[in-house]
């Protein structure tokens, strides 16, 4: 089965160049000039494996048009910059980018790029932990309930896979905080309570999930299979 590409370019000239190459390497690819109609029927990305997106677009750019579609899909992105525009890639990176590439770009480093994307994905997926109906993707950040993404803050994400390794275990609150921030104090404690009441909320949709505080000692949570 061939993997699915989006490909989101309003250049008419780029955009059919990229899509015949892409096609030529074995890719089946669908082109899309305006991001608005993918805006319309946003589901319609979980169809692909993959979504190429320039950052300059009609109507939305691509990092805004990125957004939108992480909010239901999980879908990794490749995004197109001009030549020299630094900022866009630093931003695109920071808004979960898998990788990007300069215009004018070279048709096999286009290639390779998406082939180590497809393949880190992969791996990643293989590594996802299992918590009741809920899918923890530890190295990407992510927790997903279905076709529901949730993006975790990074000390979120440490604190959820510290967790999960204590399954029905009592785990030390000097532990984690010194696991974690590297010290033990009050105003620190505080921090770790409010992220312990955000896991909570975050995994609210299967009540097999535990979180409980254990008086004076640390938490006991309860993660199904």
């Amino acid at each position: 089965m061939k993997t699915k590409i989006l490909l989101v370019e309003d250049d008419p000239d780029l955009g059919m160049v990229l899509k015949q190459y892409l096609e030529f390497s074995d890719f089946e690819v669908t082109w899309i000039s305006n991001p608005e109609e993918i805006l319309k029927d946003k589901k319609c990305v979980e169809n692909f494996q993959l979504a190429i997106l320039d950052v300059m677009l009609p109507v939305m750019d691509g990092f805004e048009l990125s957004k939108e579609i992480r909010k239901i899909s999980n879908i990794p992105f490749l995004f197109l910059t001009a030549k020299g525009q630094s900022i866009d890639r630093i931003l695109g990176l920071k808004l979960g980018a898998d990788d990007y590439i300069t215009k004018p770009c070279e048709p096999e480093e286009l290639i390779l790029r998406i082939k180590n994307i497809l393949k880190r994905n992969e791996t990643s997926e293989k590594s996802a932990i299992q918590i009741g109906n809920y899918s923890f993707i530890p190295s990407q950040f992510q927790l997903s309930f279905g076709n529901e993404i949730i993006q975790l803050t990074e000390k979120e994400s440490e604190l959820l896979l510290l967790l999960s390794k204590s399954n029905q275990k009592i785990i030390n609150r000097k532990e984690i905080l010194e696991t974690l921030w590297g010290e033990n104090d009050y105003f620190l404690g505080r921090s770790l309570d409010v992220f312990m009441s955000r896991l909570r909320k975050y995994f609210q949709k299967d009540d097999r999930i535990k979180f409980d505080s254990i008086r004076g000692i640390g938490f006991k949570v309860e993660f199904p299979a």
